[in-house]
């Protein structure tokens, strides 16, 4: 067992030097009882913008005032020790700058282990321990009540979650073998692995308390005044039962069995490259026997292990891009600049119209118009709108007052004069230049001067639309990816005459939708399907090689991507993605690949057979029987299919690069994680490269100086 008392930390005191200390002053609170509780309130000096976190020096200070309140208690002085946070936030974990700067493998221990001397202590005090968790907890946070005896949650708080996973890493504090031992394993294995897996899903304070995790949930207006009566019942004897903790027929026979299914659904999912969703899984395994100091070892070696890593080094990279660079967009005008948008147009009212309306009327809560050819198709859509907001209204998303509103800012027709006074109009009609230009030309007599015209159109030049518009220089690209409610980017095309105006108001109205814009140059394809179509590219020339398509799913495997690039051209559409080919291999026809019989593939029902997990096992008959028409017999291996689509994302990017098309690499990797979903692990797509030596075979340099690689 790991005696911590007798552990040197002096090496990772070295990571101290700027550490925006949270510090943990005391106070005692003397209960109605007349029993005293020591209430720690921790609090970095700065406002809810900069939330605590938990790096060294913090730790250290909570680790003297813990042993300060030990002995405390054992002198009689104090009842019960309670810790929280300052207003709307406990913790928001580790001080993740300071982990990625340890410097080496035994240093990487000495955090997981700090965290475990200091926090675990806070079950060790002689005295329950009380966490009232008054808002914000995450990682280190969440960890900090589940060492604790007891647990509240203010019903307001913001976020609470074990995210490590999503990372690359693991909850090393405490919570791999904390959590299962308190909720059950299958509650456990939903925060912390699913979740983190799901885009980061947070819980909200309701759900963690049905979970189990926490024993009270009080309103915010009187929220540690509730909390604190109760610790005072708690010390008086009140009983506190918790109805998810595993008994011995869960841990025996339940235990193993949500193991090996989680498991296989994550070997389905992720494949088998992440390492930390599977390190997280043995952890959770092994919790359901052995001691308390067993459990916090192994969760020392493993966060060693993955925090010295390829994928954590690029993890942190990717988290830095989508906290930082995706908030302060490059080239994004003043946005004093934009124009105010009071009412929005839509032309069109099929499927990618309507869930643009919806989030438009949701998001900007102003009129929303949609058109259309006839009135049975506007009716269609509008229902469709009105339905969706029924249904955020039945799950507690919205209230009934709000969603009358909404439902009535929503509005259809075919009498395009309508568009009068819309500041913004965006179309989402057929992928075709001539009508779009068809469409824009129409509309353009109709709304006023400085209203601004907005395209989403996925791979056409942007000025092309435009060439035949008066005033082209109010168009802008504003590139959605599916399903529009849930992927965070907008990819924002800026062609050679538009204006600083229509640009201002394109970034503003994208933040109003809760998006992230990456501005990006008029070029075929923009930058998320520009790539994507190398991907998707490669598969098909492998497979008309003759290669079978599940061997040709499996070869993508190593580049991390949540699904096979037949998998996804299934959820894009056959017809959508024959066309972005062929727009490509128009502009480059000596880089890309299309297959003329990808057209005919398009017109089938269905063309690809999946298992339970939706991976790409085959094509169907009538697909394969049309394949074969045109297939040679040159079967590529899984080592040659992998390098060449390497190699060739790696050419793209550099070109892309070249030309402009975004200003910087880290552009590029920001589209491809918000708008492609690829993962953390790999830090968008260039520090893969550049690890793998794609960027050295072809253009004999890396994408970054020095390479993003882990200590190890």
């Amino acid at each position: 067992m790991t005696n911590y008392d007798d552990i040197d930390f002096s090496p990772i005191m070295a990571l101290t030097e700027g550490e925006v200390i949270t510090h943990s002053p005391v106070r005692d609170v003397r209960l109605a009882s007349g029993k005293v509780l020591a209430l720690i309130t921790l609090d970095n000096g700065r406002d809810h913008t900069r939330p605590n976190t938990l790096g060294p020096a913090t730790l250290t200070e909570l680790g003297e005032t813990l042993a300060g309140l030990k002995a405390r208690a054992a002198a009689g002085e104090i009842q019960a020790v309670g810790i929280t946070g300052k207003q709307y936030i406990l913790a928001a974990g580790a001080d993740l700058s300071d982990i990625s700067k340890v410097g080496s493998k035994d240093n990487a221990r000495l955090i997981a282990q700090l965290g475990h001397k200091v926090i675990g202590s806070l079950s060790d005090l002689g005295v329950p321990s009380f966490a009232f968790v008054n808002g914000l907890a995450l990682g280190g946070g969440m960890e900090i009540a589940l060492n604790s005896t007891y647990r509240t949650v203010d019903a307001s708080a913001a976020a609470l979650a074990l995210p490590e996973v999503f990372l690359g890493i693991i909850p090393g504090w405490g919570g791999a073998y904390l959590l299962p031992n308190l909720i059950g394993i299958e509650n456990a294995l939903e925060v912390v692995i699913s979740n983190p897996l799901k885009q980061n899903r947070m819980l909200k304070p309701q759900q963690a308390y049905e979970l189990g995790i926490f024993d009270e949930i009080y309103p915010a207006s009187n929220f540690l005044e509730n909390s604190l009566r109760w610790a005072d019942e708690v010390l008086g004897g009140k009983k506190v039962e918790r109805k998810n903790a595993p008994g011995k027929i869960e841990r025996t026979v339940k235990w193993p069995v949500a193991i090996k299914m989680a498991r296989g659904m994550l070997e389905s999912k992720i494949g088998t490259v992440p390492k930390s969703p599977y390190a997280a899984l043995e952890l959770l395994d092994k919790a359901r026997s052995g001691t308390k100091a067993e459990g916090f070892a192994r969760e020392d070696e493993a966060l060693a292990e993955l925090v010295t890593g390829d994928q954590f080094a690029a993890s942190m990279y990717a988290f830095d891009l989508v906290q930082k660079r995706a908030k302060r967009p490059v080239g994004a005008p003043d946005k004093a600049l934009a124009k105010k948008v009071t009412k929005v147009g839509i032309i069109g009212a099929g499927l990618m119209a309507s869930q643009f309306a919806l989030l438009f009327v949701r998001k900007l809560q102003v009129p929303v118009l949609i058109t259309d050819l006839d009135q049975a198709r506007v009716d269609k859509g509008v229902a469709y709108i009105h339905e969706e907001i029924g249904k955020l209204e039945a799950k507690g998303r919205l209230d009934g007052d709000t969603a009358n509103k909404l439902r009535g800012l929503v509005t259809g027709t075919t009498d395009k004069s309508l568009y009068a006074d819309c500041d913004f109009v965006i179309e989402a009609v057929f992928e075709e230049v001539g009508v779009k230009q068809a469409v824009f030309g129409e509309i353009e007599k109709i709304i006023a001067e400085d209203a601004i015209l907005a395209t989403n159109t996925s791979s056409l030049s942007v000025e092309e639309i435009g060439s035949k518009l008066e005033h082209p220089e109010r168009l802008v690209g504003f590139h959605f990816f599916n399903p529009v409610a849930v992927m965070p980017l907008i990819e924002i095309v800026k062609t050679s005459s538009t204006t600083e105006a229509a640009l201002s108001t394109a970034f503003v109205v994208a933040k109003g939708l809760g998006k992230n814009a990456v501005l990006t140059a008029d070029a075929p394809g923009f930058v998320v399907n520009r790539l994507l179509a190398k991907v998707m590219g490669e598969a098909a020339r492998a497979v008309y090689e003759g290669t079978p398509v599940a061997e040709v799913e499996k070869a993508f495997g190593p580049l991390g991507l949540p699904m096979g690039p037949f998998q996804l051209i299934d959820l894009v559409g056959w017809k959508v993605a024959a066309h972005v080919q062929d727009t490509m291999v128009a502009h480059f026809p000596e880089r890309f690949y299309a297959n003329e019989n990808f057209h005919a593939l398009a017109d089938l029902d269905q063309v690809v057979e999946k298992d339970k997990g939706g991976r790409v096992t085959g094509f169907t008959k009538a697909a394969d029987k049309l394949v074969k028409q045109a297939a040679g017999n040159s079967p590529a291996s899984a080592d040659e299919i992998l390098r060449r689509v390497q190699d060739g994302l790696a050419q793209e990017i550099r070109l892309m690069l070249d030309e402009g098309v975004v200003p910087e690499v880290e552009d590029i990797d920001l589209c491809l994680i918000l708008g492609a979903g690829w993962p953390f692990i790999d830090g968008g797509a260039s520090p893969y490269l550049d690890r793998e030596g794609a960027s050295e075979r072809v253009f004999g340099g890396t994408f970054h100086t020095p390479v993003i690689r882990g200590i190890a």
